[in-house]
């Protein structure tokens, strides 16, 4: 038992001598660790310092600087409002000196004004006098003398008057005349544009024979299709290798032109082909129409135009008057009348303006009701145009009285650009008249879509819509249309009147 103790008590003696031992090993680790910690604290600090000094320095050097070069830059802008100041003080002492010399200037005007007028007071004064004793010597007024000495001179040389304002006015009417007369031959001769009469029919040349066939189609669907489209008639017979298509608007003729040229050219003829091949010639005429107005306001030099008055313009080019391409016949009444203007010292723009658009109520007077006068001031009031254009073109047909010299010229200017030998013819004119009223008279009723006059007038073809009017209502309209016409109208034989009721359903398949 004792020894069982004692080893137990030396087992915690060791124990306890250990723990000791390892504690006092550990503490001396940690101060040696403490002393290198607080080492390296002490230098970083010392370090820090340095730093800090140095960029307290390098910021000090720097302000130091910068307060230099704010200094210098005060003194230098202080030296120059000095010398600005230095500048004004000079330029006010000039200027006072110059303010006391006009004051001095001023003041004797004003002293010689005076002076002036006292004096004229004095002749006004010894005028009357010198007047008064005259007339008390002469037993006479100043104007009973005046007209007493005009009535002697009247009675003495009033047949030398009489003939000497004969020959000035003889004179002057001469010189007057002579001068027109070079005023209109300069005109046309400098300003003349030449002009093609514009014929009814266009021939189209095909390659061969077979596509006449393929033109007129089964049982004749292709042939009614294409005049439905256009408009227009188109003539199949024996003449080889051609087509002609007849029709009085030039614009259907040269839409049908162009489509038939174009389904030559493809082969296909069909009616989904003919109808595409349409609406590309009317994009394709509309495009030209476009063209033909850039070029009219080229060509004379107006500029400025609408585009949309340009397009307008460019429709004149299939519109004729008397035969008379309406678009030329507008281009040389523009330069002609800028011509007479340039020599009579009138607004040459407002002249040539008014001219180039003097007829454009021509280009839609089909679709619009009025003279082309009040359309045309319509479009150019719609457009923009200015007053004195307005006033100039309106009055080319005295349906306005001429209001500015402008006026007249663009008048005088027309009348010659229409009467020119060549120039126009009558006839034409009234033949496509005579078609217009026909194709009017049928678009008066109701539920017609469209009308065209075909076989130089012989013939009417009338489409109405299907949705309005049935089989027996298209017999009605046609004996209605017959009876108007034979009411309204003088023609030669007899005039055919075709209605055409068509149906058409549309669906798609997705």
């Amino acid at each position: 038992m004792n020894q069982v103790t004692l080893y137990f008590a030396g087992v915690v003696i060791c124990v306890l001598l250990g723990f000791l031992m390892g504690y006092y090993v550990r503490q001396s680790i940690a101060k040696r660790r403490a002393g290198t910690l607080e080492a390296k604290l002490q230098k970083r600090v010392v370090d820090v310092k340095e730093e800090t000094s140095a960029m307290i320095k390098k910021a000090e050097q720097k302000s130091s600087d910068i307060i230099e070069k704010a200094q210098r830059e005060v003194d230098e802008r202080r030296r120059e409002f000095l010398k600005a100041q230095q500048i004004l003080l000079e330029r006010e002492h000039l200027l006072d000196g110059k303010i006391a010399a006009f004051e001095s200037k001023e003041q004797d005007l004003k002293d010689r004004v005076e002076k002036l007028k006292a004096v004229r007071e004095d002749l006004d004064s010894l005028r009357k006098t010198a007047e008064e004793k005259l007339e008390k010597v002469a037993h006479l007024s100043r104007e009973d003398a005046k007209k007493e000495l005009l009535e002697l001179v009247e009675i003495e040389y009033e047949k030398d008057i009489l003939e000497r304002m004969r020959k000035l006015e003889e004179k002057g009417m001469e010189k007057l005349q002579n001068r027109a007369k070079e005023i209109v031959a300069l005109a046309i001769q400098k300003c003349a544009v030449s002009q093609t009469q514009e014929l009814t029919t266009t021939t189209v040349l095909l390659q061969n024979e077979d596509i006449k066939g393929r033109i007129i189609g089964k049982e004749g669907r292709n042939i009614r299709t294409f005049e439905k489209l256009t408009g227009v008639e188109l003539i199949v017979d024996e003449t080889p290798e051609s087509v002609v298509i007849s029709g009085f608007n030039p614009i259907r003729r040269q839409i049908a032109k162009v489509a038939l040229d174009k389904l030559i050219q493809d082969g296909r003829i069909q009616p989904a082909k003919i109808e595409e091949k349409v609406e590309e010639a009317k994009t394709e005429i509309a495009q030209k129409i476009k063209e033909a107005g850039d070029k009219a306001a080229y060509d004379t030099g107006v500029i400025g135009l609408n585009d949309k008055l340009i397009q307008i313009l460019g429709r004149l080019y299939y519109r004729t008057s008397y035969g008379q391409n309406v678009l030329l016949h507008s281009m040389e009444v523009a330069l002609i009348a800028e011509t007479i203007a340039d020599e009579l010292k009138a607004n040459t723009q407002v002249a040539k303006r008014a001219g180039l658009l003097h007829d454009i109520g021509k280009a839609i007077d089909q679709q619009v009701q009025g003279s082309h006068i009040e359309i045309g001031v319509k479009i150019l009031e719609k457009f923009g145009e200015s007053e004195a254009v307005i006033k100039a073109m309106r009055a080319h047909h005295d349906d306005y009285p001429a209001e500015t010299l402008e006026a007249v010229i663009v008048k005088t200017a027309d009348a010659i650009s229409g009467s020119r030998p060549g120039a126009r013819k009558d006839t034409l004119e009234n033949y496509l008249q005579r078609l217009k009223d026909l194709e009017d008279i049928a678009n008066g009723f109701p539920g017609i879509e469209k009308t065209y006059a075909i076989q130089a007038g012989r013939e009417i073809r009338v489409f109405v819509k299907s949705e309005k009017v049935d089989d027996l209502g298209a017999q009605k309209v046609a004996k209605q249309i017959a009876e108007k016409i034979e009411e309204e109208l003088k023609y030669p034989g007899e005039i055919k009147i075709t209605v055409m009721r068509e149906t058409r359903v549309v669906e798609y398949a997705r």
